[in-house]
């Protein structure tokens, strides 16, 4: 039995048949990211590593589950973007400002996954800094590389979750995500990744980016496991404003969508997509319309101000938001500095990375006196415009469907100096953040360079269960030659 190649449903069935046990499963994990760091090239998937405190949590766990008190995921390892909290651990969101920080309390995923449901946390992944970035290279702490090609990257900005789950360095991670930050790179990297409807998982301690649009879910190698995962991470957290205000709900996807309608809009399919992306994605239309699917014609006509939208309405919120890192009451302090505003000044020049500031200077320049009526409030009428885009394309269809990222993984170091074609990596991803709705990616084949491409699946809000059913059926048959 090759423990690393188990997915989380295998694993916990494992676990309760007493075929293994969770230390088992824990030392197998951590030896391979050890090993993976003796690689010429490793993958640098985590930040840090907390064997220990893993080691121990998965004593409790097999103690656990011999008391027969044990959940479903008790004693399944996890890895966990490093912009969530855990009590006594690090959070750096992978910026040297926060390097000295460890958490003095739980995120509320901690809580359910780590502590109610008895999971174990083999460490923190890698992120682009402060999740800024949509391949993983602007991260404090270096580079995430990819594990279907060492010298690509390995999408962002959660590339060190999906690089971890598919380099087999973690059964199944989570990320978060502000404009496809889970979904590019699953895509890039051949796994699921899902953005749940927006407030169905609490913010409580994830560091916060663009509030209105951030959002935590699974990666992991099947649609069952992340339909497991979120399961654990659903109910109301009164300590976040925008938490849901609904029960606890356990998700279990069907393979059917037989008669369903499946919406292919046409602005996502026009020129800057990758010709083997297009044929991947038009081969999964003719499979689902086989398997009985009706495929519908739709149209998102304010796709194309996604883009721009989101980068002036994550941009303001990330400057009032990392307003609060100016080295007073935690991370980087410039120690010499003999004034106030040349403290400020010096630990945030030396603490954040040019991405962070490029973006908290832009943030700035939108919500300031003269330009916020241009820049901020048009964004926010174009972003009403974008969400009933999906109010009226839901009308006509059940899901909608099209393709992740418009390219498959690039080459790392291709686009640092073109800030602009980086932020296009996301163009399919960011309207459903900005509309709230769930969304998917799902991997559906290789080009003929052997590298991944996802197929994105939107749902209508909270309908995150049926997204799921859609996503195992687009899953199951991808796997049919």
């Amino acid at each position: 039995m090759d423990i690393l190649k188990l997915t989380v449903v295998e694993l916990s069935a494992a676990l309760r048949e007493r075929k293994l046990s969770s230390v088992e499963i824990t030392k197998a994990y951590l030896e391979a990211i050890r090993k993976d760091r003796e690689h010429p090239k490793p993958l640098n998937a985590y930040v840090c590593v907390t064997e220990e405190a893993a080691l121990a949590a998965a004593e409790a766990s097999d103690e656990r589950i011999a008391q027969g008190t044990a959940t479903p995921l008790t004693g399944i390892p996890i890895a966990i973007k490093d912009n969530m909290n855990i009590r006594g651990v690090a959070t750096t969101c992978s910026s040297k400002i926060l390097a000295p920080y460890r958490a003095s309390y739980d995120s509320f995923v901690a809580e359910k996954l780590l502590g109610e449901h008895g999971m174990v946390c083999l460490g923190k992944t890698n992120m682009d800094e402060f999740a800024m970035g949509s391949s993983t290279e602007t991260s404090a702490f270096g580079i995430t590389r990819n594990p279907v090609d060492r010298d690509r990257i390995p999408g962002g900005s959660s590339g060190g979750s999906a690089a971890a789950v598919a380099g087999f360095l973690a059964p199944v991670a989570l990320g978060s995500d502000t404009g496809g930050s889970i979904r590019q790179p699953a895509a890039v990297c051949g796994v699921v990744g899902m953005k749940p409807t927006y407030g169905l998982v609490s913010r409580y301690g994830l560091v916060a980016f663009a509030s209105s649009l951030d959002q935590i879910g699974p990666i992991a190698r099947t649609v069952e496991d992340c339909a497991l995962i979120l399961s654990a991470l659903t109910g109301n957290d009164p300590r976040d404003a925008t938490s849901l205000e609904l029960p606890a709900k356990r998700f279990a996807p069907k393979d059917d969508l037989k008669g369903k309608r499946i919406g292919v809009p046409k602005e996502y399919f026009v020129e800057g997509m990758d010709a083997e992306v297009e044929k991947n994605i038009r081969g999964v239309i003719e499979k689902l319309k086989t398997a009985g699917a009706q495929i519908v014609d739709i149209s998102l006509p304010h796709s194309e101000y996604a883009v721009p939208t989101y980068y002036i309405v994550a941009t303001a919120e990330a400057s009032s938001n990392l307003e609060r890192f100016d080295g007073v009451k935690y991370g980087y302090r410039a120690s010499e500095a003999k004034s106030l505003s040349e403290m400020y000044q010096l630990s945030r020049t030396r603490g954040f990375g040019a991405e962070v500031k490029r973006r908290i200077m832009l943030g700035t320049y939108v919500l300031s006196a003269g330009y916020y009526d241009a820049y901020y409030l048009k964004a926010l009428k174009v972003r009403t415009l974008i969400k009933r885009d999906f109010e009226a394309a839901f009308m006509k269809c059940d899901y909608i469907l099209g393709p992740t990222s418009p390219t498959p993984a690039f080459k790392l170091g291709e686009k640092t100096d073109d800030p602009i074609a980086m932020y296009l990596s996301d163009i399919y991803t960011i309207s459903a953040n900005l509309a709230g709705v769930p969304a998917l990616s799902v991997p559906t084949g290789v080009n003929s360079a052997g590298l991944p491409i996802g197929t994105q699946l939107i749902g209508k809000i909270l309908d995150d269960e049926g997204l799921l059913s859609a996503a195992k059926t687009v899953e199951s048959l991808a796997k049919k030659v």
